[in-house]
């Protein structure tokens, strides 16, 4: 059962934040040790990073030991609702500097929000104060991490919080609504053929077709918005980032449901054949630029993946 994030006690907190540390140090010196041999700068950056988050461990380690004595708590981020599950990237062949820097940037803007909301909510003076500071120096690590790899850094305020606001728009707008849309598009395609070929009537078809988008919307988008409450991560309402993934998800698999609205049964299965041909390259070019997946994998997965899929719902409409 998870637990969400106000049910912690403060010991429950520092266990979690000790756990947190212990993980990002390993994940940046598994970074610095793949891209040394290409980037020995940035490499090095990353070590800096794991020293770093080191000493917070140890700092809250002797914390949690001077008020809470030496038995702790077994907690962490996948006990506790809200926490985002992390792609292992750092495992990735041929990892790329900028997914480095955007998983990075990612970590540490979680940190720094989980940081601060616990600083809120302790009563002891001393754990308030160490967690208010590790919020002040992830933060500080969040905009490091964002500029990964330039040969200047520029300390303009505005900059930096354009930078922020384009992160936060891909946390709530831009992430949920790619999900949906992959799903839309994928998920309808053997129910809407299948039954395009099995009664070779555009309007059934069409309604049917209306019927599996709308109700793959519906269903994704409360799934998306049961998933993460945003309180930790930044992700903000989650029923905002619930309607975008549902409307999404309802728009890709409308996409190629809409040509069957052309009276000629294989004017419009020609039509919508070509509509999947063109979101299926959309969506694996989508994968490969925002979702850290190599291309090659990106295209077996999902146009491969969807032409079976497409190739399913034909034959078995057609039997």
């Amino acid at each position: 059962m998870l637990k969400r994030f106000d049910e912690l006690t403060e010991p429950e907190v520092l266990a979690l934040a000790i756990a947190n540390e212990e993980e990002d140090s390993r994940i940046y010196l598994t970074f610095a040790n793949r891209l040394r041999p290409q980037f020995p700068g940035s490499a090095k950056v990353f070590d800096d990073m794991a020293v770093e988050e080191q000493g917070h461990r140890h700092s809250l380690l002797a914390l949690y030991e001077r008020k809470f004595g030496k038995d702790m708590p077994y907690i962490t981020r996948a006990d506790v609702r809200g926490f985002l599950k992390r792609r292992p990237v750092w495992l990735m062949e041929g990892l790329r500097l900028d997914v480095a820097r955007r998983q990075a940037e990612m970590m540490e803007f979680e940190a720094s929000q989980f940081y601060a909301r616990s600083a809120e909510r302790a009563r002891d003076v001393d754990v308030r104060k160490l967690l208010g500071d590790l919020a002040e120096i992830e933060k500080k690590h969040e905009s490091l991490a964002a500029k990964l790899g330039e040969t200047a850094l520029t300390t303009d305020v505005k900059a930096e919080e354009e930078a922020t606001r384009k992160r936060l728009l891909v946390l709530q707008i831009v992430q949920p609504g790619l999900a949906g849309l992959i799903d839309g598009s994928v998920s309808t395609l053997a129910p809407i053929f299948a039954a395009a070929f099995a009664t070779q009537n555009t309007w059934e078809t069409f309604l049917i077709g209306l019927a599996a988008s709308i109700g793959a919307g519906i269903s994704m988008g409360l799934t998306e918005a049961m998933s993460d409450d945003g309180a930790i991560t930044g992700r903000g309402s989650p029923w905002l980032r619930g309607v975008v993934c549902g409307v999404m998800t309802a728009i890709g698999g409308l996409g190629h449901t809409l040509p069957y609205l052309i009276p000629d049964f294989w004017t419009a299965t020609a039509v919508a054949g070509v509509i999947v041909i063109i979101e299926l390259w959309a969506i694996a070019w989508i994968r490969w630029k925002y979702m850290e997946t190599p291309f090659g994998r990106a295209v077996v997965q999902i146009v491969l993946g969807g032409l079976l899929v497409l190739a399913a719902g034909i034959f078995i409409g057609a039997s």
